[in-house]
């Protein structure tokens, strides 16, 4: 049976690790603040970048790129999975491994080869003991998502994919819904979709200069990275989310856990001072 003594030090452990808890969560709640702020702006800019490469695809006739065609077979994949760099996220990055993984083993059988691209620690912990020879690149100790991380990756991959060294290229992350839901989503990076655009709409609403050819030389690339950086930020904001969630769940863990070790002390302690008295009255009816 635990002595007083040994409930007391446990009841201070565990209000030290509700500090911790506590602190952890403000730090978490503040940084998804900004997190949260930096994917809403981008959000309608990367929508408007898609909607305007399919517009000039569909209405000038001619104007293409080579990030916009697909491959008429798909042999060799570019899987570009996002997480976090550090955990205590409750099931955050599990939740986007487990979606990569069951969309590699589903396409595997079809494919002559699959490259992993990965981005945060967790992700390279987890298949460097299970795919350690398709592992490509690792991206790690990055505290904060920065644009030039996206455009480094999105020209490495357009260069792969002109080449023909891929066929294909997605990216898996966890998009932002909202403080309490983040959703793993696996979205096609190349060949780059394109956003529907009405036929019944007018044929040319603008006229482009110099060119169709030379504007989506210019928007295709960009849009590329801005697809990558916005999964960035959607898995950063994400992850502060996931975080703030399980820190206050811990919190009240801890909370519940104090007041059963305060009502098992105070029991122990009473039984003690019960058991002291009947001693003194015993001691005395004795003498």
């Amino acid at each position: 049976m635990a002595t007083l003594r040994d409930i007391k030090r446990r009841i201070v452990s565990v209000q030290k690790t509700q500090q911790i808890t506590r602190a952890m969560r403000m730090v978490a709640a503040a940084k998804l603040r900004r997190a949260q702020e930096r994917i809403i702006a981008l959000r309608p800019y990367a929508d408007r970048m898609h909607g305007t490469i399919a517009e000039i695809s569909l209405r000038q006739k001619g104007a293409e790129h080579a990030l916009l065609i697909p491959r008429e077979k798909v042999q060799k994949l570019e899987v570009v999975v996002v997480t976090s760099d550090r955990g205590l996220a409750g099931a955050f990055n599990s939740n986007i491994l487990k979606a990569a993984e069951l969309s590699i083993l589903q396409r595997e059988p079809k494919l002559d080869a699959i490259s992993l691209s990965l981005y945060g620690r967790r992700g390279r912990d987890f298949y460097k003991s299970r795919r350690a020879a398709q592992m490509r690149t690792a991206t790690v100790g990055i505290r904060e998502v920065e644009y030039g991380h996206a455009s480094g990756l999105a020209k490495e991959l357009a260069e792969r994919y002109v080449s023909g060294e891929i066929d294909e290229a997605v990216i898996v992350f966890s998009e932002f819904v909202s403080a309490m839901t983040q959703i793993p989503s696996i979205r096609q990076l190349l060949p780059l979709e394109q956003a529907a655009v009405s036929e019944d709409a007018d044929e040319s609403p603008y006229s482009v200069e110099p060119d169709e050819t030379k504007l989506l030389e210019l928007l295709v690339p960009k849009a590329l990275e801005i697809e990558i950086y916005r999964a960035l930020l959607e898995t950063q904001a994400g992850e502060h989310a996931a975080r703030m969630a399980a820190m206050e769940s811990a919190t009240r863990n801890t909370e519940e856990l104090i007041e059963s070790l305060t009502l098992q002390y105070n029991r122990a302690r009473q039984a003690a001072i019960t058991k002291e008295l009947v001693e003194i009255v015993t001691g005395a009816e004795a003498l």
